[in-house]
C-alpha cells in the first residue's frame, strides 16, 4: 500500500465503493457527466445511485471528490506513471524494423550501461531517438469496473471481516487494519472469534489494548507468534526472526499468556525449540520463576534437552504399529491432525471402518478450511495429475510433484469424501438462511482464497490457480514499470528488469519466448530492452494468440526478472500486468481502459510470474508466484525449467473451487434456481450479493 493510504483507496480497492454524503446541491448534469467519462479513461464507470448521490453535490463538492478519487483509481490501474518504452510506436515500429536496426540501438544501448556503471551514474542513459507520431484513437471496446454507493457502517465491517477471516491475510490486509487501528475505535470492531493464529499475533502486537484479545491466546505457538510480530518478523513462522529487547510489562505480558496455555505447552515450544530459545533469552523466564513456574518448567526442558515424549512422536509409533485402536485413541484428542493425516492412516490400517468411524466423531470439531481441503483431496484423489505445494512465507513460492499417492480403494475415497462434506452441510445449515440461490457457473474456476498470505497487491483480490475467458480479441499486451533505487540504499543503483513471454506446448516443452535477446518472433514483438531507470522505465510485449496456436505453442508464461540482481522488495516501485487489445496500432501504448489485471511486484527474490495465458482455451490463470533464480545471468532461457514446473503447478492445480464452497452453502441453507431474477442470493464471478472478489467476506462468513 501507499504511505498515504486513505479510507478512499481502501474502500475502493478492497469493495470498489466510495462513500459519499450529502451536499448543497448545484452541480450541473454536464460537469458529472465530464466527472464519469474522464473516470471511463481509466476503465470505470459509476453507478445509478453514485450519480444519483453526486447530483446531490455543489459543483466544487464534486470538483473536489474527483481530485480525491482519480489519483487513486490511477494507481490501480497503473496510470499514475508515464510509459515511455524504447521504441514510442510500438508494436507496428518493432514490426517494421530491421533485425539490423534493433541490434544496432540495442548496442549503442547497452554501452551506454557500460559507461553508467564506469561512472557511477545510474542517471546516465542512451537511447535511440525517434519523432513522436500522433497515434489514432482507441478504436475498441471494453468493460467498465462499476464503482459503487457504499455507507459508514459498511466500510467499518471491512475490519471485522478481516480480523474474522479464516485464512492468512495479506500484506496489503494488514496495512488496511493498521489504518483502522490509526484511524478508528476498533474495540467495538473485534469480532467475537478470530480463526487465524497469524492475524490474531498481528493484532495483539497492533492493538494497544491487547487484554481484549488474551481469551483467544491458546497455544504456545500462539505465543511465539505474538513476539513474532511484536519483533516485526514473519508470523508464519517461515523466517527466522531476530527478536527485540521486550520491556518488562511486555516479558510479563508474554509470560503470562505462555503460563496460561494448559499441559500441550512444553510440546509446542519443542515444535519451534531454538526459536523458543532465542525468545527465552529475551524474556528472562528465570526472573519469573515463581510467578510463573509452568513456563520456567518448560524452558528448562528446551535449554537442558531434558526427556520429553511428544504427542506426534506417539501418533507417529502408533501408526507404524497397525493398530488401528491405539492411532484413533491418539488422533482423536487432535482433530485438526487427524484430518491431516486421515489419507495416511487409511492407507496403514486394514481396519478403514474403525478409523473412519473414529474421524467422523470429532468431524464437527475441525475447521472449515482444512475439511474443505480434505473434502477436495478424497473427491479428487484418483484423478488429479500432479500436486502442487505453497511453502508457508512472504514469498509466494511453489513446489511441483507428479501425483505419487500410493493407492487407496476408490471406494473408501469417495465414502470418505462424501461423508466429509455431509459434515459441512451439517454445519452450514447454521447459518442464517440464504433462499433462492443462483450460482454462477463461471466460479467453477475460481480456487478458494486459502491464503492470503504472499499475495501481492493487484487490481483485483484473486487466488492462484483461479482462471478467467479471455476477452474479444487477438493481442494479449504484457506490461511493467519500474524505477531505480536511490544510490545511497544498500541495493542502490542501476535496476534492468526485464519482461519476458516463454511459449510453451501442450507437454510443457519449452518452444521459445519473446525477451529481450529475441524482440520480435513472427506476430510477437517487444517493445525494446531497457537497462535502467532513473525516471522510471517501461517494457511491452505483445502476443497474437493465432500465432502462437499456429506455431505448434499453447502455453504463455509471463515472468518479470531482475537482471541487475535486486530483489524486488528493494526497488521503490514495480509493477505489472496485462491487457487485452483488439487493434493494437490502434490507441496509446499504455490504455488504462484496456488493463484487465495490474500487480504489484514486491517479492523477495528476482524472479516473478504474474500470470499464464492458454491460448488454446483463450483462458488466462491467475499466477502471483515468484522463483528462486540462482543462474548467474537471470533470463527467460535460464529459467525456462522453473517456468514449466509454475506453469504445471497454476494450470493443473485441484484445489476446491468457490462454486462447490458456494453450492455447498445453497444446499444447507436454500434452494438452487437456475434463473438470477428469480434469486434472493446471486453468487457471481463479477456481480452478486457475494462476488468472487470478495475475499475479506468469503473468508469471514463462508469459511467460517
Amino acid at each position: 500500500m501507499t504511505k498515504d493510504l486513505s479510507s478512499i483507496e481502501i474502500y475502493l480497492a478492497k469493495c470498489r465503493k466510495v462513500i459519499l454524503s450529502g451536499g448543497r446541491g448545484g452541480a450541473t448534469s454536464a460537469e458529472i457527466a465530464t466527472v464519469a467519462k474522464n473516470l471511463q479513461a481509466l476503465g470505470y464507470g459509476l453507478s445509478q445511485s453514485v450519480l444519483e448521490q453526486l447530483a446531490t453535490l455543489s459543483s466544487q463538492e464534486v470538483i473536489n471528490w474527483y481530485q480525491e478519487i482519480l489519483p487513486v483509481l490511477q494507481r490501480m490501474v497503473g496510470a499514475h506513471r508515464e510509459f515511455k518504452p524504447m521504441y514510442p510506436h510500438f508494436p507496428r515500429q518493432v514490426m517494421e524494423a530491421s533485425h539490423a536496426e534493433l541490434y544496432l540501438n540495442a548496442i549503442v544501448h547497452y554501452y551506454g550501461f557500460m559507461l553508467s556503471d564506469m561512472l557511477g551514474d545510474p542517471d546516465f542513459v542512451l537511447l535511440p531517438h525517434y519523432e513522436i507520431i500522433i497515434r489514432s484513437q482507441l478504436d475498441e471496446l471494453h468493460q467498465l469496473r462499476w464503482i459503487e454507493l457504499g455507507t459508514e457502517d459498511d466500510f467499518n465491517q471491512l475490519f471485522t471481516r478481516l480480523a474474522a477471516s479464516n485464512a492468512s491475510l495479506s500484506e496489503m490486509d494488514k496495512e488496511i487494519l493498521r489504518w483502522f487501528a490509526a484511524n478508528r475505535d476498533v474495540e467495538a470492531l473485534i469480532p467475537e472469534t478470530i480463526p487465524q493464529k497469524e492475524t490474531l499475533a498481528f493484532l495483539v502486537a497492533l492493538l494497544p489494548d491487547s487484554q481484549v484479545l488474551i481469551k483467544s491466546i491458546k497455544t504456545a505457538t500462539d505465543v511465539l507468534r505474538i513476539a513474532v510480530a511484536m519483533s516485526d518478523g514473519d508470523v508464519s513462522l517461515a523466517e527466522p526472526v531476530h527478536f527485540r529487547n521486550f520491556a518488562k510489562r511486555e516479558r510479563r505480558f508474554l509470560l503470562s499468556c505462555l503460563e496460561n496455555t494448559g499441559t500441550s505447552r512444553t510440546e509446542d515450544m519443542l515444535r519451534w525449540k531454538d526459536r523458543w530459545i532465542r525468545l527465552g533469552e529475551r524474556l528472562h523466564p528465570g526472573d519469573y520463576q515463581k510467578r510463573f513456574p509452568n513456563s520456567f518448567e518448560s524452558f528448562s526442558v528446551l535449554r537442558n534437552n531434558l526427556p520429553f515424549q511428544t504427542f506426534n512422536s506417539k501418533i507417529e509409533d502408533a501408526i507404524r504399529s497397525g493398530e488401528a485402536d491405539q492411532t484413533t485413541q491418539l488422533l482423536v484428542q487432535r482433530p485438526g491432525d487427524f484430518a491431516r493425516r486421515l489419507d495416511h492412516v487409511l492407507r496403514q490400517h486394514a481396519n478403514t471402518d474403525q478409523i473412519l468411524e473414529a474421524f467422523f466423531s470429532i468431524a464437527s470439531q475441525v475447521s472449515t478450511p482444512v475439511l474443505l481441503q480434505a473434502w477436495s483431496h478424497f473427491q479428487h484423489r484418483d484423478s488429479i495429475k500432479s500436486r502442487a505445494f505453497f511453502p508457508k512465507g512472504n514469498a509466494a513460492k511453489v513446489q511441483y510433484d507428479k501425483n505419487e499417492l500410493p493407492p487407496l480403494p476408490t471406494a473408501i475415497a469417495r465414502t470418505t469424501a462424501d461423508q466429509i462434506r455431509r459434515v459441512l452441510i451439517e454445519r452450514f445449515s447454521k447459518l442464517p438462511r440464504l433462499n433462492n440461490v443462483y450460482l454462477d457457473p463461471r466460479l467453477e474456476d475460481q480456487i478458494v482464497p486459502f491464503s492470503q498470505r504472499s499475495a501481492s497487491r493487484s487490481l483485483r483480490s484473486i487466488s492462484r490457480g483461479s482462471r478467467f475467458d479471455l476477452p474479444d480479441g487477438d493481442t494479449v499486451r504484457f506490461f511493467c514499470w519500474w524505477k531505480n533505487i536511490e544510490s545511497s540504499d544498500e541495493w542502490g543503483g542501476r535496476v534492468d528488469l526485464d519482461l519476458s513471454a516463454s511459449l510453451f506446448d501442450n507437454e510443457w516443452q519449452h518452444n521459445g519466448a519473446i525477451a529481450y535477446y529475441n524482440l520480435k518472433e513472427g506476430e510477437c514483438y517487444h517493445s525494446g530492452d531497457i537497462t535502467s531507470a532513473p525516471q522510471g522505465a517501461c517494457e511491452f510485449i505483445d502476443i497474437n494468440l493465432p500465432y502462437v496456436l499456429k506455431r505448434n505453442s499453447r502455453y504463455i508464461v509471463m515472468s518479470v526478472l531482475s537482471y541487475s540482481s535486486q530483489p524486488f522488495f528493494a526497488l521503490p516501485e514495480c509493477f505489472g500486468g496485462w491487457m487485452m487489445r483488439q487493434k493494437p496500432n490502434s490507441g496509446e501504448i499504455f490504455e488504462a481502459k484496456t488493463v484487465q489485471d495490474k500487480i504489484d511486484i514486491t517479492a523477495a527474490t528476482r524472479t516473478c510470474v504474474p500470470v499464464i495465458i492458454d491460448a488454446q482455451d483463450r483462458q488466462v490463470y491467475w499466477a502471483d508466484l515468484s522463483l528462486k533464480s540462482y543462474n548467474q545471468i537471470n533470463n527467460a532461457a535460464t529459467n525456462s525449467v522453473g517456468f514449466t514446473q509454475i506453469g504445471r503447478a497454476v494450470v493443473e492445480l485441484c484445489k476446491p473451487t468457490l462454486w462447490e464452497l458456494f453450492e455447498m452453502h445453497a444446499e444447507a441453507r436454500g434452494h438452487i434456481v437456475e434463473s438470477r431474477d428469480s434469486a434472493e442470493t446471486v453468487f457471481d464471478l463479477y456481480d452478486g450479493t457475494v462476488t468472487a472478489f470478495d475475499t475479506s467476506t468469503i473468508l469471514s462468513e463462508y469459511l467460517a
